[in-house]
């Protein structure tokens, strides 16, 4: 079998194995890339704890000094907290240096245009020309700036969700929460952000060292060591994050994970509570959305994968808040962005104003189950999937807007093609786990003897 390729460069920006396709030298060109994409202008930088990281960032540095730029940089800190310095500091854009869920030999950089998002479809091409054609702005060496090293980074986003969000009520009885930060960019600022909101934490693997204690993706089967401190400690909830702390997961005083889609339910709950309106989730989160929308008569617009697409609908709309159904919160209050902080505060915020648990919030709402499932997969080879998947499910609803999303009377089928990954990816929901296993198991066998 042809072995797959470890360097994807799409509209998500680039990532790839370190020591093998992420070299120094494609970073820096990258880089000057970017630097003349936003005209030489200011930008900030912030990684994650990978053990890479360092030699990227400097990768970066480099090739943005070369282009004329001046840069902020801001060290290890949650790709979050880059996009709000961005903004803060009228940057023409950033750069978010972290393979996010992608193991401990991978890499990234991920774009950011001065309004603190991620660049758009149409942003994205451009810098691809601009990199592919290689013209590059170069300037001399008694030109270059300084790299100007900014500590406030991590106050500045806790300060930024209290001023939003506000500290908690004060009740007789002090929240305890229990956090996994995975030793990732959250593991230093998590921790002093709980606390600032007025709750006791209870922290496990908030070293920043990058040494990966679990599998990156906060997903319940990465969780067992989370679940078990919540039983022993008798914590109200846990709160688990990802590499870059862009996303949430949540588990229940019961010990039990309540699967990363809920993290958007709870915060949504909250929000809509405060101020009903438009909510945007992408086409694979939940249909517990639709619930939660409807308890406050509120719309629900669905999106493409992918955070720049949810915040570029969220903006055609006026959503008063959004998200994905991997554990990512969008708030726009506080950050156009998924930001597992955010995530944190808005739903201890509804533990705290409701006095309910995380098992009685979510009695209120229909509970689905969700299967997930991935094959590796060569980009020439999606586009002969999607159309097989296209054919055989053309007597259902289909929405193609990003891959195939077929609906059933009894739940629904996502079908696409990662934009970080080279593989497929199939979701699969209904109400029951059986019924969401013979969805997907109908097509599984299928991709996987078409990949052959």
């Amino acid at each position: 079998m042809r072995a797959i390729p470890t360097l994807k460069i799409s509209i998500s920006g680039v990532r790839g194995v370190i020591g093998d396709s992420l070299t120094p030298a494609l970073l820096t060109r990258f880089a000057q890339a970017f630097g003349t994409y936003v005209g030489s202008g200011t930008i900030v930088i912030g990684r994650d704890t990978r053990t890479s990281g360092e030699m990227v960032r400097q990768a970066v540095i480099a090739g943005l000094l070369s282009s004329g730029c001046h840069v902020i940089d801001l060290d290890v800190c949650p790709a979050p907290t880059v996009q709000l310095i961005v903004r803060q500091r009228h940057a023409q854009g950033g750069i978010v240096i972290t393979a996010s869920h992608n193991p401990a030999e991978w890499n990234a950089l991920k774009f950011v245009n001065s309004e603190g998002l991620f660049l758009s479809v149409g942003q994205a091409r451009e810098l691809l020309d601009i990199y592919h054609q290689g013209d590059y702005t170069k300037i001399a060496g008694r030109e270059m700036r300084d790299v100007e090293t900014f500590t406030g980074a991590l106050d500045a986003h806790i300060n930024a969700i209290l001023s939003s969000i506000g500290a908690l009520p004060q009740t007789s009885r002090r929240l305890k929460i229990a956090l996994d930060s995975c030793n990732g960019a959250g593991s230093i600022i998590a921790p002093r952000m709980i606390e600032a909101l007025g709750a006791e934490v209870i922290a496990i693997n908030t070293t920043p060292d990058g040494s990966f204690p679990r599998g990156a993706e906060p997903t319940p089967e990465n969780l067992t060591r989370l679940c078990r401190l919540v039983k022993e400690s008798g914590a109200d909830a846990g709160f688990a994050q990802d590499m870059d702390a862009d996303r949430l997961a949540v588990v229940a005083e019961t010990g039990e994970p309540i699967g990363e889609d809920y993290t958007l339910a709870l915060a949504a709950r909250y929000v809509l509570s405060k101020t009903p309106g438009a909510v945007v989730a992408n086409l694979s989160t939940t249909s517990a959305m639709d619930d939660v929308a409807r308890m406050f008569n509120s719309p629900l617009y669905r999106s493409k994968i992918g955070e720049a697409n949810v915040t570029e609908m969220m903006r055609q709309v006026g959503a008063v808040i959004g998200g994905e159904g991997n554990g990512g919160v969008i708030y726009p209050r506080v950050n156009f962005c998924r930001d597992s902080l955010v995530g944190m505060a808005l739903i201890l915020r509804l533990f705290t104003e409701t006095g309910r648990t995380v098992t009685e919030l979510l009695a209120d709402l229909p509970r689905y189950k969700m299967i997930k499932e991935k094959l590796e997969c060569p980009s020439s080879k999606i586009g002969e999937i999607l159309k097989m998947i296209r054919s055989e499910y053309a007597g259902h609803q289909l929405d193609l807007r990003d891959g195939v999303k077929v609906s059933f009377e009894d739940g629904w089928l996502h079908v696409r093609g990662s934009n970080t990954e080279p593989i497929i990816r199939l979701v699969a929901e209904a109400r029951d786990e059986t019924q969401a296993r013979r969805i997907l198991d109908a097509v599984f066998a299928r991709v996987g003897q078409a990949l052959k």
